[in-house]
């Protein structure tokens, strides 16, 4: 079966609905696979935390700001757990501290003291200890310190937060409108934490409130630049293993002649021979943006021609669901590409049907 990439221009054109269906065949949709990511929190982890909490709780009898304090100094991922039972996002959790108690934060910060609680169990401990330290420090020399309690003000701030909001539930319905406190496990405040805690919680229950938060939503999120940098990883790979020259581009760089920046330049960026955008997507909306970013890529190959520049080819490097449903997309992509166009499935053809072949320096 033929690609697009080995026709020629006039075949492409006479083939152009064949080569947009082979393309969009060799889509694939690893959606059931995700990074881990260094920050990623396993279930034995998070159990672990969970039982400092409920200790240092009374199995949630007192659920007050000191009291989880304490546990999390014990054990930084405490922090993870009392936002799993508020249901909210870093961010979100943020703006609660904020408009309750007029806090110090916003969604930066919150989400960077996330993540360090979830990667070191002794973070917070760590944070406390070297406030302490410079604290001697200035007391011993006179001399003014940076306050290092930032941080720990800020986490202060969103313990209390948590505390106090799931300790005392949901409010009442108010008609039309669903309060996100109004979980199996907060509904009722201590009461209902105390009971999810005491009992085994029923599996309908478990399924609808996983249903409700989408599984591994979060962290699908929080690993989301990785995605896309899994079909990045596997074209420098190919590169590299036969040897090409090429130049990686960073997130946002900005490169002189361009108005947008591909993902790769090869041999490099001064005299390009063949430029790649690489893409991957779950999302029809989000495919639609980024075959917008390779169709401007596209056009500037042609103003470039046109002021004389020399030519270049352009490349796309694409894979997920998301592009299977932008069926025009993909034809206009395809055109304006002359069929330059690769999936994770066609991904070794790579350097043999691009310009790139010119470039490769070692064989095997």
């Amino acid at each position: 079966m033929s690609r697009p990439f080995e026709l020629t221009p006039s075949e492409l054109q006479a083939r152009l609905e064949e080569m947009v269906d082979v393309t969009i065949a060799d889509l694939s949709s690893e959606f059931l696979l995700l990074p881990r990511g260094d920050a990623f929190l396993d279930y034995s982890d998070f159990r672990a935390a969970y039982e400092v909490l409920k200790r240092h709780t009374d199995a949630f009898t007192d659920l007050s700001e000191g009291k989880a304090m304490e546990a999390a100094v014990e054990n930084s991922r405490v922090f993870c757990i009392l936002r799993a039972m508020l249901g909210m996002t870093a961010p979100e959790w943020a703006e609660l501290a904020r408009l309750e108690f007029d806090a110090d934060i916003d969604q930066g910060p919150a989400r960077v003291l996330d993540r360090k609680c979830r990667e070191a169990t002794n973070y917070i401990q760590a944070l406390l200890e070297r406030h302490e330290a410079r604290l001697s420090r200035a007391m011993a020399t006179g001399r003014k310190q940076v306050d290092a309690r930032k941080s720990i003000t800020r986490i202060e701030a969103l313990i209390r937060v948590a505390a106090l909001y799931i300790s005392q539930g949901a409010p009442k319905d108010v008609d039309g409108m669903i309060h996100r406190l109004d979980k199996f496990d907060t509904k009722e405040g201590k009461r209902s934490l105390q009971y999810a805690a005491a009992e085994n919680v029923p599996y309908p229950v478990l399924l609808y409130e996983r249903y409700l938060g989408r599984p591994f939503a979060a962290h699908r999120d929080a690993v989301s630049e990785l995605i896309g940098e899994v079909m990045e990883n596997a074209i420098e790979n190919t590169l590299r293993a036969a040897g090409v020259s090429y130049r990686k581009t960073k997130r946002a760089e900005r490169i002189p002649g361009f108005g947008q920046a591909p993902d790769f330049c090869i041999p490099d960026e001064i005299h390009p021979i063949v430029v790649i955008e690489a893409k991957i997507t779950s999302d029809d909306g989000t495919a639609r943006d980024k075959v917008a970013r390779i169709k401007v890529l596209a056009l500037q190959r042609d103003e470039h021609v046109a002021s004389a520049r020399p030519a270049y080819e352009v490349v796309a490097c694409i894979d997920g669901r998301g592009f299977r449903q932008r069926r025009e997309d993909m034809r206009q992509m395809l055109k304006c590409l002359n069929g330059k166009v690769f999936t994770a499935a066609t991904l070794d053809q790579l350097l043999r049907h691009t310009r790139i072949r010119e470039f490769v320096s070692r064989s095997g």
